[in-house]
């Protein structure tokens, strides 16, 4: 079996995925940072949301037994 030409479309492939790549914009360490913060944020929100699920339902387990 020959291989023709796909040496040379696989490297033109490649260039072009390279080009693509470049041309997008980096995220700056500010923008980072901020988004790093409000998923911080959200995280701790539902932890906290779990945690007062769990105190609920350990409460009426307690209460319930009657």
């Amino acid at each position: 079996m020959t291989r023709g030409n796909q040496r040379e479309t696989d490297r033109l492939k490649a260039q072009k995925k390279a080009a693509a790549s470049k041309s997008k914009p980096k995220e700056s360490n500010t923008t980072l940072a901020k988004r790093k913060e409000t998923d911080a944020e959200a995280l701790r929100a539902k932890q906290k949301k779990k945690e007062e699920e769990k105190a609920t339902a350990a409460a009426a387990a307690a209460g319930g037994g009657g």
